[in-house]
C-alpha cells in the first residue's frame, strides 16, 4: 500500500478528532454574523470554497473564498480564515503579513507547529494529527473543513461530521466500479458547498494520475461540458443530482457515479482513492507525483 493510500484510509478518526478539537478551540473560530473571508493554495483554496458556502448555508454570514494570491486586500473582513498543511506557503504567509499589519484577525489551520504562520496568525489550529507525509493532500484538506464544519450552526440537509465519518468509513470499504477507474476521463460536479469537493476531486485526479479531469457547478454541466462526455467517460457528482442529469448523461452514453445518500466528504474520499487506483495503473507512484512538492516556497 502506498502512503498515500494509508493516510487516505485514516480520515474517518481524523474527522472523529477535529469535532472534539474544534469544540474544544474557543474564540477563534468565526462567530455569527461577522464577514468571513477563508483562503488557502490549491487543495487548500478548494476546502475554503466549501466551507465558505457551507457558512452562509448555515446562516452564520457573509463568507467569501479566494485562493492566496488573488485575495483583495482592501476589502473589509471581520475574521480572514487561512488553511495551510505545511505552514510555509508564501501566498499564505505574505497575505497574513498584510492583514496583521491592518488589524484583521486571523485564524490559520495547519499540520505543523514549528513553522512560520505561528507568527503571522492571530490564532492557529494545530491539526497535527492529520499530517501527511505525501505531498498529494488527503487527509489533512478533509480534517481541516471538518474542524471547520464542526464549528457550525446546523445545515439544512447536511450531516453531522460524526455521521459523515460513518459514510467515509463504508467508502473506504466499497469497491470502486470498473466502470469509473477504467474510465479515460472524469467530469466532477458539484452545488453549493459541494463544487468545492468537485474541484478538489479533479484536482486529486490530476496530481496523483496525472488524468484529464474537469469540475463546474451542476447546472453549468449542460452549458458546454457535456459536450466531452460518452462512452468511456465519467460524470461523478457530489450530493443531489439534479433533474434531468442523469438522463442527459445517459442519452450520450457517458458513466453516471453519484451517491446522493452518502455525505459529500465521504464521495470525496472516493475519489481520492481514485486517483491512487488509476495512478497505480499507470504505473505511476502516488507519493511521488510529478513536477509538484509539499509547500510552494517562492523567492524573494
Amino acid at each position: 500500500m502506498s502512503r498515500t493510500a494509508a493516510e487516505i484510509d485514516t480520515q474517518p478518526a481524523c474527522w472523529r478528532r477535529a469535532v472534539e478539537a474544534a469544540g474544544a478551540f474557543g474564540e477563534g473560530l468565526p462567530r455569527p454574523g461577522e464577514r468571513v473571508a477563508v483562503t488557502g493554495c490549491g487543495t487548500s483554496w478548494f476546502m475554503a470554497i466549501a466551507y465558505a458556502a457551507l457558512r452562509e448555508a448555515a446562516g452564520e454570514g457573509e463568507t467569501d473564498a479566494f485562493a492566496s494570491s488573488e485575495f483583495p486586500s482592501s476589502r473589509a473582513y471581520d475574521r480572514v480564515v487561512a488553511i495551510t498543511r505545511s505552514g510555509t506557503t508564501t501566498e499564505v504567509l505574505d497575505l497574513l503579513g498584510v492583514l496583521r499589519g491592518r488589524g484583521v484577525p486571523a485564524l490559520a489551520l495547519t499540520a505543523d507547529p514549528k513553522t512560520p504562520v505561528m507568527g503571522v496568525a492571530d490564532a492557529v489550529a494545530v491539526l497535527d494529527w492529520a499530517d501527511e507525509e505525501s505531498v498529494v493532500q488527503t487527509r489533512f484538506a478533509t480534517t481541516a473543513l471538518a474542524f471547520l464544519r464542526a464549528g457550525l450552526g446546523a445545515v439544512r440537509g447536511v450531516k453531522p461530521v460524526a455521521e459523515a465519518a460513518v459514510d467515509a468509513e463504508a467508502a473506504l470499504a466499497e469497491p470502486l466500479p470498473p466502470a469509473v477507474t477504467g474510465a479515460e476521463q472524469w467530469t466532477f460536479l458539484g452545488r453549493g458547498w459541494t463544487y468545492g469537493l468537485a474541484l478538489e476531486a479533479g484536482l486529486k485526479m490530476r496530481e496523483a494520475a496525472g488524468a484529464w479531469t474537469e469540475a463546474y457547478p451542476a447546472m453549468e454541466y449542460r452549458h458546454g461540458p457535456i459536450s466531452i462526455t460518452g462512452p468511456g467517460r465519467v460524470t461523478w457528482v457530489f450530493g443531489d443530482v439534479p433533474e434531468g442529469l442523469a438522463g442527459d448523461v445517459a442519452r450520450v452514453g457517458g458513466t453516471l457515479h453519484a451517491h446522493a445518500t452518502a455525505d459529500p466528504m465521504a464521495d470525496l474520499v472516493r475519489a481520492q482513492r481514485l486517483a491512487v487506483a488509476v495512478a497505480e495503473a499507470k504505473g505511476y507512484d502516488p507519493d511521488r507525483p510529478r513536477n509538484l512538492t509539499r509547500s510552494v516556497i517562492l523567492s524573494s
